[in-house]
């Protein structure tokens, strides 16, 4: 202890990362509130010290020690305000957990984030990856976010137009460290239509009367369709998809086509949205392992710590992924999860 704040010395990070990757930060503050956060910064600042906020790790890579605090977001609560007819408002703290939050939101009867079951890590991480899957982004239902912004030092707001939201991205991304997100609004609705055109959800549903489903029961197939698809990190550490969906341009789209005519792709506004899982198995690395890491077999867009594996590890297999789709396929792939430490 600090004084009135919780600081670990030399703190092991194995358990606070999805890839369960053995590193240690200098110093680990617990963060339960904006308070906590202040005198936090306060105090690193005044050893001269660099922060990482961590929220529930599922985003990121160790390539090795973090030599500064880690403030560890653990900013609780969940609550409903301007509840109005079927729409309302669900507030939650940063450190909430999200999937928990999905299945409270379907089992009160909301819908808007049922398709975003399961997705590993806390609220506060979500804007910042606008995570998505299913069709759904978190941008369809974010009204705001509450922040500390570090360069003003003070509280502040964001509409969700604000947060300059896109596929994988936002302001948080583009300006990382400036704000730390402290809870999120996220308007949902009892009678919003369900999105339920993705082909493995319709495959899933089979003859089910769709008219006739809960958010609940939209929740639930959605982890039926992930367990049979994704490893659950706690039995296999990763950390969720590596990889961007590259999105190209139509005239670089029709050249690939012609050349491999079964690409998977997905039309979007910028032009043509590729399947990154698709163009990693048929660069034949689906299931590829080494000794201590390697990629899921059924899921390419997945790197597996099989065994102790060091972040440089993980590190060095996704290069190996992405020099073979780009001489393969002539295809960049972005890697998803941030790196903390020297590569």
């Amino acid at each position: 202890m600090n004084g009135a704040l919780s600081v670990t010395e030399h703190a092991d990070l194995r358990e606070l990362n999805t890839l369960a990757i053995a590193a240690r930060a200098r110093y680990l503050i617990r963060i339960a509130g904006v308070d906590d956060l202040t005198a936090a910064l306060a105090w690193a600042e005044a050893r001269e010290l660099d922060t990482l906020v961590l929220g529930g790790g599922s985003n990121l890579v160790f390539a090795g020690d973090f030599d500064g605090a880690v403030l560890h977001i653990q900013i609780r609560g969940r609550h409903w305000e301007k509840v109005n007819g079927d729409d309302a408002v669900l507030v939650l703290g940063a450190g909430e957990n999200w999937h928990e939050a999905v299945l409270y939101a379907a089992r009160s009867g909301y819908r808007g984030i049922e398709n975003l079951a399961l997705i590993p890590g806390t609220a506060g991480a979500a804007p910042v990856q606008n995570i998505g899957a299913y069709g759904v982004e978190l941008g369809d239902t974010l009204v705001s976010v509450t922040a500390l912004d570090r360069v003003t030092r003070g509280v502040v707001t964001l509409a969700a137009g604000d947060c300059q939201l896109g596929y994988r991205d936002s302001l948080f991304k583009r300006q990382p460290g400036r704000y730390i997100i402290l809870e999120l609004r996220l308007k949902l609705s009892r009678s919003l239509p369900l999105k339920l055109d993705y082909r493995d959800l319709q495959d899933y549903l089979g003859d089910t009367d769709v008219n006739a489903l809960t958010p609940l029961e939209v929740a639930e197939a959605v982890m039926a369709v992930r367990h049979r698809k994704l490893p659950d990190p706690a039995v296999l550490p990763n950390a969720g998809s590596f990889f961007k969906n590259p999105v190209i341009n139509q005239v670089a789209f029709e050249r690939l086509q012609e050349r491999f005519p079964g690409v998977v792709f997905y039309p979007v506004e910028q032009g043509v949205k590729l399947a990154a899982a698709w163009l990693i198995d048929q660069a034949g690395w689906k299931g590829f392992r080494n000794t201590r890491v390697g990629i899921h077999n059924r899921q390419a867009l997945v790197l597996i710590n099989h065994s102790g594996g060091s972040g440089a590890e993980v590190l060095a297999l996704a290069d190996e992924v992405r020099r073979s789709v780009q001489e393969t396929f002539g295809v960049e792939l972005e890697m998803e999860p941030g790196v903390v430490g020297a590569r």
